[in-house]
């Protein structure tokens, strides 16, 4: 049994189970295996009773911002917590420009049908947006059925309908500005004083302005273009900078690129942008690709729809998680993402950041708003001895982005990813590298051997006691020699 697989097996309970049984003392085995489901058992407890107060308070929270919002904006601004309204024409019309967000809702679900003026349709919004189980939620809705069935016995029974309404929480974001909860710094709003609507894309390019070949790079969640320009850029070989030219870019809603109140961060709208400010504005005929995390997603995205284009594909823990079938896709993917489990850490933040809007809203309002003031610190605290471009871009973002993104792009993909693969597979004749960290606690080591069983050609390296970040981080300069491997086999074969 190699490394590789080792590790792999390591990830899920009844691999390790299969790997005790091989290789430990009969006694030893039946110890460590209660063990295990000891503490299984312990984090799915303590994980009930911490989640249900987290319940409580993210209900708090929503009428707490709710009453913010209206203080500070003048104007109630709707979430995903509550029910749509019943449509109203007065609702479509006025100031709103023939922009608003149908949805049809049957029992407890709502879907978006369409948006009339920029046509998202309705497999681009995420139904995790709507439908995030809870007890608490439960609890209300049953007390609510209870309640209709004691108002059913006094009055005459009527059929219920499916209602055609607008759906209030994501109609018509309009500001440009950012809202009062967003960090209003110059960093974070210089996109406001440019009169383009590109995203921000950092070049570096050889000197003469000849490159041979371009490399764009995508990062992941809560990231932004640093996460490249400060770890591999310094360190690729001289000889690669003088013939490649390397394309890093904010996405949508991150770093210095747009952040607009009023989109939705779909795939389609990220997929737009990056064309228009990089393959468009740049006039890319041919490139290779290096993606993160939810980058991994844009990348096959990007190679499904421009398969011609495509020389490398290097995806660095690519979020695929093969559904079974009869699934829901989105549910599935959300609650593999973010179990609601209290353990390991990373588990939990994650849980936080999908599961409770108002509390991740929170967490924006007092890290991101105050991003300038941590950065201070920690150089304060480590003596300038450490660099701070990861908080930069872990909190120069705003929540509208953040949550959106997670929402219709990382939950949404759960049923387009894998004909993305499919399409890669059968359709792009590139080569396919996959990196995974052995101790990613955010995306397990088997998402990337489940592109491999998709992608056959595609070229695995699990790197031992690296995690989500140090994948690249601590190990920029070997890593920069190893892509620049890649693009030198895939332009001589």
């Amino acid at each position: 049994m190699n490394m590789s697989m080792l590790l792999f097996s390591l990830t899920h309970l009844h691999t390790s189970a299969s790997y005790i049984h091989t290789y430990m003392p009969s006694s030893t085995r039946l110890i460590t295996l209660h063990s295990m489901g000891f503490s299984r058992c312990l984090n799915r407890t303590v994980g009930f009773f911490v989640f249900f107060i987290l319940d409580i308070v993210d209900f708090l929270l929503c009428f707490t911002y709710r009453t913010l919002d209206f203080f500070f904006e003048s104007e109630w601004k709707p979430c995903y917590c509550c029910p749509p309204p019943e449509a109203k024409q007065a609702a479509a019309g006025g100031n709103r420009g023939g922009k608003m967000i149908v949805s049809e809702r049957t029992g407890e679900y709502s879907k978006v049908v369409s948006l009339t003026r920029t046509k998202i349709h309705l497999d681009e919004i995420s139904d995790t947006l709507y439908s995030r189980p809870s007890l608490l939620a439960k609890l209300v809705k049953c007390f609510k059925k209870n309640a209709e069935e004691c108002s059913d016995e006094r009055s005459p029974s009527t059929k219920k309908k499916t209602l055609l309404t607008i759906n209030s929480t994501v109609v018509e974001k309009l500001q440009r500005t950012p809202r009062w909860s967003d960090c209003h710094c110059t960093f974070c709003t210089s996109w406001l004083s440019s009169s383009s609507s590109s995203l921000f894309v950092n070049v570096q390019q050889p000197k003469d302005n000849k490159a041979q070949e371009n490399v764009v790079f995508i990062h992941g969640f809560l990231s932004s273009s640093t996460f490249w320009t400060e770890t591999l850029f310094p360190n690729f070989s001289d000889s690669a900078k003088s013939n490649y030219r390397f394309l890093a870019v904010d996405l949508l809603g991150y770093g210095k690129s747009p952040k607009p109140n009023d989109s939705l961060y779909t795939l389609k709208e990220h997929l737009e942008m990056i064309e228009r400010s990089v393959i468009s504005q740049f006039r890319l005929k041919t490139f290779h690709v290096v993606a993160h995390s939810l980058g991994c997603i844009l990348a096959l995205a990007l190679a499904a729809k421009h398969p011609g284009a495509i020389k490398s594909l290097t995806l660095l823990a690519p979020p695929y998680y093969s559904v079974p079938k009869g699934v829901q896709p989105t549910q599935y993917v959300m609650r593999r993402m973010a179990p609601k489990e209290v353990w390991p850490p990373m588990a939990f933040a994650a849980s936080v950041a999908s599961w409770y809007e108002h509390l991740s809203r929170t967490v924006s309002l007092v890290l991101c708003k105050n991003h300038h003031l941590l950065e201070f610190l920690t150089k304060l605290l480590t003596r300038n001895r450490m660099r701070t471009y990861l908080i930069e871009g872990f909190l120069c973002h705003t929540h509208n982005a953040s949550w959106h993104t997670l929402h219709n792009i990382i939950f949404g993909s759960g049923s387009k990813i894998e004909a993305y693969l499919d399409h890669v597979r059968d359709n792009v004749n590139c080569d396919v590298t996959v990196f995974h960290g052995g101790r990613d606690d955010l995306i397990p080591v088997e998402c990337s051997y489940g592109v491999k069983r998709k992608v056959p050609r595609a070229r695995i390296h699990i790197v031992p006691d690296k995690d989500h970040i140090t994948i690249v981080v601590g190990r920029q300069k070997e890593f920069a020699s190893e892509l620049e491997l890649i693009w030198h086999r895939s332009t001589t074969t």
